[in-house]
């Protein structure tokens, strides 16, 4: 398969329904025949919701998913203990990085209604939250809370890394968000290129499906600021140090020390790489509009 795909297909809005399996693969929304989740530890992009699993919770909205393995074959009776591997470990790590779930129903009309009579794509969806439980069988079962994904802005994430770009504000689409870190291209790539290290402290928070860190945009990107998606307006840091950026209580000065904003005390050097060229002009904003 190649790289993952998340976010809507082309051709196939929400309410799209399919004959089968079959059907739904050929057109791209749900990329295996066989299981409900597409998806592998690098991520998850789709699910199916088949009333397979007598533990899962579907609420339309919102949903209560249980991830895949642990069952006697051609049973949903539980015979063992679910692991977070493959698309279990998927799910896990879209609730880490903030991407979207599409999530494929039944399309008979009921939330628990079954697959047999075709199938239904049901928009996107964003892991809130994911744990383990003991299932109805005695058995740890994960789970997985989904959310419909109504979040209504943020800039279009262009795919040319590395134009300088405007510095206006740019055309507003559909997005997904990770509590409120949004979640783009562009985001993933700064992370990836710091091995998700904090550019203030260097800390890399593990999870048991990877290293965790946000995208902190210097110049913010909603109301009132209006800034840019691109790599030169984005940060990669601890949740920490992202929420004391965010809120004006540490800075970074003309010679590239984070500093804190009550007594202009150095707390270190911004860690820097080459490749990722930081646009000072969105330093400036950062210091004249959100610090103190």
């Amino acid at each position: 398969m190649a790289g993952r795909h998340y976010g809507e297909v082309t051709g196939f809005p929400r309410g799209s329904t399919f004959a089968n399996r079959r059907a739904l693969y050929d057109a791209g929304v749900h990329r295996v025949l066989i299981g409900g989740i597409c998806g592998g530890k690098d991520g998850s992009e789709s699910i199916v919701v088949s009333g397979g699993y007598p533990d899962d919770e579907d609420f339309g909205d919102e949903l209560i998913y249980t991830g895949h393995g642990g069952r006697r074959p051609d049973s949903d009776v539980h015979i063992a203990d679910q692991k977070l591997i493959e698309g279990n470990a998927g799910l896990a790590r879209s609730h880490i990085d903030g991407n979207p779930v599409r999530v494929i129903r039944g399309a008979g009309g009921d939330v628990n209604h079954s697959p047999s009579a075709g199938l239904r794509y049901d928009g996107l969806y964003r892991v809130a939250d994911f744990w383990h439980a003991k299932g109805r069988h005695g058995y740890r079962v994960w789970r997985f809370h989904l959310v419909r994904d109504s979040q209504p802005e943020l800039l279009i994430d262009d795919e040319d890394f590395g134009a300088p770009g405007h510095r206006g504000p740019v055309a507003r689409t559909p997005a997904t968000i990770q509590r409120l870190v949004r979640s783009t291209a562009k985001a993933q790539w700064v992370k990836k290129l710091h091995q998700n290290a904090c550019q203030i402290c260097g800390i890399r928070i593990e999870t048991p499906v990877g290293f965790y860190a946000e995208a902190a945009h210097i110049r913010g990107l909603g109301k009132p600021h209006h800034g840019p998606d691109l790599v030169g307006n984005i940060l990669c840091l601890c949740p920490n140090h992202h929420v004391m950026f965010d809120n004006g209580a540490i800075y970074i000065d003309h010679s590239w020390t984070v500093r804190y904003s009550s007594n202009d005390e150095k707390i270190g050097d911004l860690r820097r790489m080459p490749s990722h060229s930081i646009d000072v002009t969105y330093l400036d904003y950062h210091r004249k509009h959100v610090v103190p």
